[in-house]
C-alpha cells in the first residue's frame, strides 16, 4: 500500500493505493470531529474516503482500511455505472425511460417515449445537453413562480447548476439554484425541490415551520424525499461532456 503522509489541519487530502486487481485510490482526511475512524464511498462521485480523528496515527488508519477492503470493493462493485447517450439507446427524462432515435434535426426533439436526437455522432450529447436544460429551466421556471405566487413572496434570479450534494439552495437574497438533473426525475420531483427552495423565501432554515410550510406548499414532499434519497444518486450517471 502507498500512501502520502496527511498534514495538518486545512492541508489538503492526501490519497493511498490499495494494490490489487483493480488498485483503489482512497482519499485520507482527517476531522476534528470524528472520534473514530470512519470509510465512506459517494454513490454519487464514487469517491472512497478515510476519515481520521485529528491526532489519530495514520499507520492505524491504514491497518483499518485494510481489514474493509473487502468491504469497499464490495461497494465500489455496486455502484451504478456511467452513463453515456448513444443513438438507438435510452436515458432517464421526466421519470421515464426514453429512446434516442436518430433523425434528420439539429435540436432535439420530444415526443412519447422518445427524444428525437441528431443523426451525427459528435452533435448528439451536446444537442442533448441544451434541450435537457432548456427543459429544466422552463419546468422550475413555472414550478417556483406557482409556489412563489401561492407563498406570496418573489425570488430573484434561477440559475442551473450541477452540484453533486444538493438539488437546490436559495440565498439570502431570495435567488434560487437547483440542479438541471432534475429534468431526469419526475415531473412531482422537480415540483417539490421548486417548493422547498421557494418555501425558504419565508424561513431560511429547517425548522419544525420550515417543514410544515413545504408540506402545506407541496402536500406530497415526504414521497418526493423518498424518492431523491432512493434513486437521486442514478441521476448522476448520465454524462454529457
Amino acid at each position: 500500500m502507498v500512501s502520502k503522509p496527511l498534514g495538518g489541519r486545512g492541508s489538503a487530502a492526501a490519497h493511498t493505493l490499495l494494490p490489487g486487481d483493480p488498485p483503489l485510490s482512497v482519499a485520507l482526511k482527517r476531522s476534528a470531529r470524528a472520534r473514530r475512524y470512519t470509510l465512506r464511498v459517494s454513490r454519487v462521485t464514487g469517491e472512497a474516503v478515510l476519515t481520521l480523528p485529528l491526532r489519530a496515527r495514520e499507520a492505524e488508519g491504514l491497518a483499518f482500511l485494510r481489514e474493509r477492503e473487502a468491504w469497499l470493493r464490495a461497494q465500489l462493485a455496486g455502484l451504478s455505472p456511467e452513463l453515456r447517450p448513444v443513438a438507438g439507446g435510452t436515458i432517464p427524462f421526466l421519470g421515464e425511460e426514453v429512446v434516442l432515435e436518430p433523425a434528420p434535426v439539429r435540436h432535439v426533439r420530444a415526443r412519447p417515449g422518445a427524444l428525437e436526437v441528431p443523426e451525427a455522432e459528435g452533435l448528439l450529447a451536446p444537442a442533448l445537453k441544451v434541450f435537457l436544460k432548456e427543459e429544466a429551466r422552463a419546468r422550475l421556471h413555472a414550478a417556483s413562480d406557482a409556489h412563489a405566487a401561492a407563498l406570496g413572496r418573489r425570488y430573484g434570479k434561477i440559475t442551473l447548476r450541477d452540484p453533486k450534494g444538493r438539488w437546490g439552495s436559495c440565498t439570502s437574497e431570495g435567488n434560487l439554484m437547483f440542479s438541471w438533473r432534475l429534468v431526469l426525475a419526475p415531473p412531482s420531483v422537480l415540483d417539490y425541490v421548486a417548493a422547498h427552495e421557494v418555501a425558504h423565501l419565508a424561513e431560511m432554515n429547517h425548522s419544525p415551520a420550515f417543514w410544515a410550510l413545504v408540506r402545506e406548499m407541496f402536500p406530497g414532499d415526504a414521497a418526493a424525499r423518498r424518492w431523491l434519497k432512493r434513486h437521486g444518486h442514478e441521476l448522476h450517471r448520465l454524462r454529457l461532456d
